[in-house]
């Protein structure tokens, strides 16, 4: 449910702009004669309605989706509150400005967001947050959670930059593929690799506790 939850907005972004995209008379005429008076001159053209549909969306979905969560009483992460100032700010001007710029900043501003809050926590409040996230269920040397802090900065550093990339470099539909299927290519892939390093610092187990697994996988006693 919370996985659901977390990419709805990303979920509804993408399948709102591919059918405007795809249907571009109807969304300039859906777009300028609903949400006109939210554009600068009132009237949407066929090239950008399918972004500022989409834009229009992921801010409701995501202002939605920090609402449900406060009124469940859970607890709104970080990386929601910094998706939510951004999609409302530059969601906002990509809409009155007729600009998809705007919104194509929001990913790199939210990644670099994070690379900065994993860098400033260790070193202005001495906190590793990789660690506090993990640290209960996890027993690794220090050393090991300061690489993966590192690793988590310039993952998100590298991200905005290639995000910035894909769109200045190519069309506002690849883009946008990018932004569903590349994203989260790469963060599988750095998951898992993250996942092996992880595996070559785990203590072993204590041959009193390693016998009896044994035995067990075996079919056997001690």
């Amino acid at each position: 449910m919370k996985l659901l939850l977390d990419f709805l907005p990303l979920i509804l972004f993408f399948a709102t702009f591919k059918y405007a995209d795809s249907h571009k008379d109807w969304a300039a005429a859906f777009a300028t004669e609903h949400f006109g008076f939210m554009v600068s001159g009132g009237k949407v053209g066929t090239e950008e309605a399918a972004v500022l549909l989409a834009t229009l969306v992921v801010m409701v979905a995501t202002l939605a989706q920090a609402l449900f969560l406060k009124l469940r009483g859970k607890k709104i992460d970080l990386m929601l509150w910094i998706s939510l100032a951004l999609v409302v700010t530059l969601g906002g001007a990509t809409i009155w400005f007729h600009n998809e710029t705007f919104i194509k900043w929001k990913p790199t501003g939210l990644y670099w967001g994070m690379a900065l809050v994993f860098w400033g926590s260790v070193q202005f409040f001495k906190r590793n947050l990789i660690q506090k996230m993990l640290g209960a269920d996890l027993e690794l040397p220090a050393f090991v959670w300061q690489n993966l802090n590192r690793a988590w900065v310039l993952f998100f550093a590298t991200l905005g930059i290639v995000n910035l990339y894909v769109a200045y470099n190519f069309s506002t539909s690849t883009w946008a593929d990018f932004k569903v299927f590349g994203v989260t290519g790469l963060i599988l892939v750095f998951t898992v690799a993250q996942g092996v390093y992880l595996s070559r610092h785990l203590p072993e187990l204590p041959d009193d506790k390693a016998e009896p697994a044994k035995a067990e996988e075996t079919g056997t006693q001690p």
